[in-house]
């Protein structure tokens, strides 16, 4: 799994997001004067989420050959060996613990549904044998249900499997490959300490198309050390080329305590400018849209009908299961996070099964907070934030005070406002939209960020949208 400027939300639980230098910069360049004040709320309905049954599970397989340059993830790094290690301790000792963590989680909800999504992240998921993957896969089965149409996704490097192995994994049920490309440059591959090669990318994506897999992916890394507009276009071509249904675009993210971290400042060469950086963003969103991949959420792009449903969890707030090493989970409300340290993650689960932690029993969240977490996660899709379902949790004055804030950028087209058939409002109607409640055709339906100028503009958006929540 990757890190992006706008981070992943099963890794870092709902953060604030803090606006970025490539935001601030593009925000400075764009507007002189400082936004408007927000109209103090008069009220916030407190709100409770809905408590229904998680029906997608996260599960993190955290082995790899070695650790990439800019991975800061919860790994255990194999060694180069590993292809040959189906036997390998290591492995079969973790998955044995993540069963067992699976089969010690309380299960309190009466409206129980099977699992409708099934994620392996990683690390490498693609090196663990198909045995073990059987068994996590019947574990989860046994424990909550599997739906017999569930999305079963896995992350696959290039030179982790061969085609018997691909076929193995579609009989236990996978049908979404995510495919960690990252580059299709040697010399990028090399400077990130990749374990693979061009060679064995191109390897892997013939392995995909032959055996016929329908629903796959590419994952592409932006704003590498020494990446040109000239590489990144290339990238994207050669993706394109390759047809598969869905894209993920993820911008290179410096994390302390990774070799990056310690070579590398963010912005100054051999890193690409910021500016460089909003160009690879534009390119990709132009180029993929182009080429008909639908851009559906900040990073990611798909063909009709291919969006990610696991993902899409996330980004509609609903609740999942996190399982195994440093995984979130988020259920009933609360919030709750394993150890990223292996022996700390045992320890946790033998304390799960002798009833000493409750793993569904996290940090709760309330209020404001949700409000926030819910904007945040509405505003990094194209779908956007639902205006009507947010005024009926929330009150009409906080959404007031975000359509006040919002405006000098409705003025720029950074922000889009969409009335119930999806259509712009103009700002010189947006009044009029608002206040006309008995109009179901002229009343104010969606917020959205513009592609890619306020998608860019992310942090910086949601940050003020989080201010006018707060005031």
């Amino acid at each position: 799994m990757l890190k992006s400027t706008f981070t992943p939300i099963l890794w870092v639980l709902f953060p604030k997001p803090k606006s970025s230098k490539l935001s601030s910069l593009i925000l400075t360049n764009t507007f002189t004067n400082s936004t408007q004040p927000v109209r103090q709320n008069a009220s916030l309905k407190h709100h409770t989420p809905i408590i229904t049954s998680p029906s997608s599970a996260y599960i993190h397989l955290p082995f790899c050959r070695k650790r990439c340059h800019y991975c800061d993830f919860p790994i255990v790094a194999l060694g180069s060996a590993s292809m040959q290690m189906d036997d390998d301790p290591r492995v079969l000792n973790y998955v044995q613990w993540l069963c067992r963590e699976i089969n010690a989680t309380k299960v309190e909800f009466d409206d129980k549904t099977s699992l409708e999504t099934v994620f392996f992240g990683g690390g490498t998921p693609s090196l663990v044998p198909p045995r073990m993957v059987s068994t996590i896969l019947e574990t989860l089965r046994m424990k909550f249900g599997l739906s017999e149409n569930a999305e079963i996704s896995m992350e696959m490097d290039p030179g982790t499997f061969d085609a018997k192995k691909m076929q193995e994994m579609m009989v236990l049920g996978v049908n979404r490959v995510s495919l960690g490309v990252q580059a299709f440059q040697e010399k990028l591959l090399s400077s990130c300490g990749r374990a693979h090669g061009l060679k064995e990318v191109h390897e892997a994506i013939d392995i995909v198309k032959s055996c016929r897999v329908e629903n796959w992916s590419i994952d592409l890394i932006a704003s590498l050390p020494h990446q040109t507009c000239e590489m990144w276009e290339e990238s994207l071509k050669l993706t394109i080329e390759a047809q598969p249904t869905h894209v993920s675009v993820y911008d290179l993210q410096i994390e302390q305590g990774t070799k990056f971290g310690n070579l590398y400042t963010p912005g100054e060469f051999p890193l690409p400018s910021e500016i460089q950086s909003a160009d690879f963003y534009k390119m990709a969103s132009r180029m993929l849209s182009d080429a008909n991949y639908n851009h559906y959420e900040i990073s990611s792009y798909s063909k009709s009908g291919y969006e990610c449903k696991h993902n899409s969890i996330y980004w509609k707030y609903k609740p999942f299961y996190g399982f195994g090493l440093g995984s979130a989970s988020f259920i009933g409300g609360s919030r709750f996070s394993r150890p990223k340290k292996l022996n700390d993650y045992m320890n946790f689960v033998r304390n799960l099964e002798n009833g000493l932690v409750d793993s569904s029993a996290g940090d709760h969240i309330h209020g404001k907070d949700i409000a926030m977490d819910v904007v945040m996660l509405s505003l990094r899709t194209a779908r956007g934030l639902d205006i009507e379902s947010f005024k009926e949790s929330y009150g009409n004055s906080i959404v007031f005070s975000l359509l006040e804030a919002y405006k000098p950028y409705v003025e720029s087209g950074h922000v889009i406002c969409l009335d119930e058939k999806r259509k712009s409002i103009r700002i010189d109607e947006l009044d009029d939209y608002v206040l006309n409640e008995s109009n179901t055709e002229k009343r104010l339906a969606y917020i959205r960020l513009s592609d890619p100028e306020g998608f860019l503009l992310s942090n910086e958006l949601i940050s003020l949208a989080f201010r006018a929540i707060d005031s």
